[in-house]
Formats: structure tokens, C-alpha cells, sequence
């Protein structure tokens, strides 16, 4: 399974556009509708990730930097879909405590081997030292939240959402008054009025 994945990740192209996700995982996540089984998929896959980087980290191989860098920014990915599909869940009243369990136990699983990684400084650590950093407080967050009271958790989903859509509908409102005053400017309404010219002399009627 390790290595399909590497050769998997290898074949993928390196650009900013590259899927976190392998084409068969995506399969995977589009049959599970149910939001606990997509956490449970998605627990799946970041632990597969971490285990490629140990993997990785094992072997002195030579390029193997830019791989365990790419692996942890798709690890710390997938980590935000888990938030992602927990958030929706919560605010359309679905119940993932079953999901959230598969999450919690695989986190607590990966944030030790994250941290023994960056402990332990391999010779090429500067080269992903930021990607294996935001995985790690990616991780404790994402454990926090998956902790965190269903509950409370959906009051503060709720809330930054409509923090959101106000916001969004304020830069709507003030880009379409912007928009307004400039076909006003262009039509001349509201703008000072020239007067006709005129032959006659200051003071004559």
C-alpha cells in the first residue's frame, strides 16, 4: 500500500493546483455521503500520509525532500476537510460523534510521531521544517476542535458564518454603490451644473 501511494504521489505533478487527494481516494470520498464515513476515510488518509513520511524519513534518499514536504502540505489538507466536513455536518444538525472518535484516536496517534520528526532533526529538516511545523499545530487544532463540545462547537460554526455572509453582503453593497457612483459620474447626475456663456459684462442683466 506504501509504495503504490509513492508511486502515486510521484507520478503527480508539482504545482500549486495538485490535488491533495490520489484520483482513488477522490472516488472513495464521493461514495461516502455520510459525513461519519468521509471522517473516517479522511482519518484514514492522514494517517496513511504520516506513515509515508516515516517512511520517507527512514530512507536517505536522494530528492526524497520535496516528497515529505508535498506529503505533510496534503497531510495538513486533509486535516482541513475534516474540519470542513465536521462544520457542515454540525450546522445541518447531522450527528458525527462516530466520525469525530475515528479523528480523535488517529490524531492523538500522529501528533506524537509529527513532533518525534521535528525532535529528532534530520539532515534535511530545513527543507520542510515549515510544512512539518504547520502539520503539527494543524493537527493539535484540528484535535482540539474534534474535542470540543458538539454543541458549543456548532453555536461558534453558526456564528462566524453569519459573521461571514454579513461581510460578504457589505463588500456586495459598497461594490455596487461604487459601481453606482461611477454610471452617475459618467451620466453627470449630481455634478455641479456649468453655466451658459454668456457676452454680457459682470453686474449686467
Amino acid at each position: 500500500m506504501k509504495s503504490a501511494l509513492i508511486c502515486l504521489l510521484l507520478a503527480a505533478p508539482l504545482c500549486a493546483q495538485r490535488d491533495f487527494l490520489t484520483a482513488d481516494e477522490i472516488d472513495q470520498v464521493k461514495d461516502a455521503q455520510e459525513p461519519v464515513l468521509r471522517l473516517k476515510l479522511y482519518a484514514k488518509f492522514a494517517k496513511q500520509r504520516v506513515d509515508l513520511v516515516q517512511n520517507l524519513i527512514s530512507k536517505d534518499k536522494a530528492g526524497r525532500s520535496i516528497m515529505i514536504h508535498d506529503t505533510l502540505e496534503d497531510y495538513s489538507k486533509i486535516l482541513d476537510a475534516i474540519d470542513d466536513v465536521t462544520d457542515d455536518a454540525l450546522i445541518r444538525k447531522r450527528d458525527v460523534a462516530l466520525g469525530l472518535q475515528a479523528v480523535v484516536a488517529t490524531e492523538k496517534q500522529i501528533l506524537p510521531v509529527l513532533q518525534k520528526i521535528r525532535d529528532s532533526q534530520p539532515k534535511d529538516l530545513s527543507r520542510y521544517d515549515f510544512a512539518l511545523q504547520q502539520a503539527i499545530e494543524t493537527t493539535q487544532d484540528s484535535l482540539q476542535a474534534s474535542q470540543e463540545d458538539a454543541g458549543e462547537r456548532t453555536k461558534d460554526v453558526e456564528a462566524r458564518e453569519a459573521k461571514e455572509q454579513k461581510e460578504l453582503k457589505d463588500l456586495t453593497s459598497s461594490e455596487d454603490q461604487k459601481a453606482q457612483q461611477a454610471e452617475d459620474k459618467k451620466a453627470g447626475v449630481g455634478q455641479p451644473q456649468r453655466k451658459a456663456p454668456t457676452l454680457k459684462r459682470p453686474g449686467e442683466k
